[in-house]
């Protein structure tokens, strides 16, 4: 099946949109998840929550830069670090449609890359390639997937196994993941660029554009711009606790995205700096329903996520750290993987 053009897409949300209106049963109960997304994705009024988080983010970050560090780089870093995280996730919320109708708004509201690794047009656009559920966790369909094929996995080097197997560690993953998911990244995209994709060049050099920017900002605050790089290194680090697991081989499409319950301290603040993303079943299922509906969306049909996943519920992200911290997830290489004929 081809893919639809954005104007196609929209049109059909706004098909959906305009039925939908008379409907007065509860969204996700009266439409498909298919359906649910296109309504969600075309906010009948502006989500001023959301663009109020936005600018909360920029707010707490500029306080890190030029007022906290005059008191504590150390403590600035933290927090810089943890609105870099943040920022990542709003971006997410961007991506699918909020905080408003116009998609040129949305992206404008999020335009500076604070995590300064991320072009935002690369990261919207791989990432709606991963939400194709039915490629989830596919070495080379799905952009998102950290298994290799388990035929190229055998001809890589011995050093390069281990590095791979201490990254599928969730400590690894939180040190060294940034540097490795980075430079893979980066590898895609040249050969991408190679291959005749050359608007990948044009996000790339507005990211450069926006991270000149962000550096300039930062070398005029209280906080030195290798204190940043650090804080910008653990924002991603901390983005990294998230992805860790939030997908795992399995034959059914739905079996393979988590759902994390954020109990505790740690799992409230991680939740809200994921935008309950930790509940991530519930954002394939439904990925256009905004990041504050999503907790009561789950709440309310708890039983039929979790047999809909096939039962793949952590805990608590405290329960992650104590599984996993030393120890894989998964094996690198993909176990269910079936070489195409």
């Amino acid at each position: 099946m081809r893919d639809l053009t954005e104007e196609e897409q929209i049109a059909a949300a706004q098909a959906v949109a305009d039925v939908s209106d008379r409907i007065e049963t509860p969204l996700e109960v009266a439409l498909t998840p298919d359906a649910a997304e296109a309504h969600a994705a075309l906010p009948r009024h502006p989500e001023w929550g959301t663009f109020a988080l936005i600018l909360a983010c920029y707010l707490v970050w500029g306080g890190a830069l030029f007022g906290l560090a005059q008191v504590s780089h150390l403590l600035a870093v933290l927090l810089a670090g943890g609105m870099v995280a943040l920022h990542s996730s709003l971006c997410h919320e961007v991506l699918h449609g909020h905080p408003f109708r116009s998609r040129r708004l949305n992206e404008a509201l999020v335009v500076l890359p604070l995590n300064l690794a991320v072009p935002y047009g690369r990261f919207r656009d791989t990432h709606l390639q991963h939400h194709q559920d039915e490629d989830l966790t596919d070495p080379y369909d799905d952009p998102e997937s950290n298994f290799h094929d388990p035929a190229v996995w055998a001809r890589l080097p011995a050093w390069r196994q281990r590095l791979l197997r201490v990254n599928n560690t969730l400590l690894g993953r939180m040190v060294i993941g940034p540097v490795i998911g980075q430079i893979s990244f980066m590898q895609e995209d040249w050969t991408l660029v190679r291959r005749g994709q050359r608007g990948i060049l044009r996000d790339w050099g507005l990211h450069a554009l926006g991270t000149a920017l962000v550096l300039w900002i930062v070398s005029l605050s209280a906080l030195p711009v290798l204190a940043y790089l650090c804080a910008a290194y653990l924002g991603l680090s901390v983005l990294k606790i998230r992805t860790y697991l939030e997908h795992r081989a399995h034959e059914d499409m739905h079996g393979r995205t988590a759902i994390v319950e954020s109990r505790g301290l740690m799992g409230a603040v991680l939740g809200f700096l994921f935008l309950n993303n930790n509940l991530h079943i519930v954002h394939h299922l439904y990925p256009g329903v905004a990041w504050h509906q999503l907790p009561a969306l789950y709440k309310r049909h708890q039983a039929r996520f979790q047999a809909r996943n096939d039962g793949y519920v952590l805990a608590s992200y405290a329960s992650v750290f104590r599984q996993f911290a030393v120890r894989a997830k998964d094996p690198v290489p993909h176990p269910l993987w079936k070489s195409p004929e």
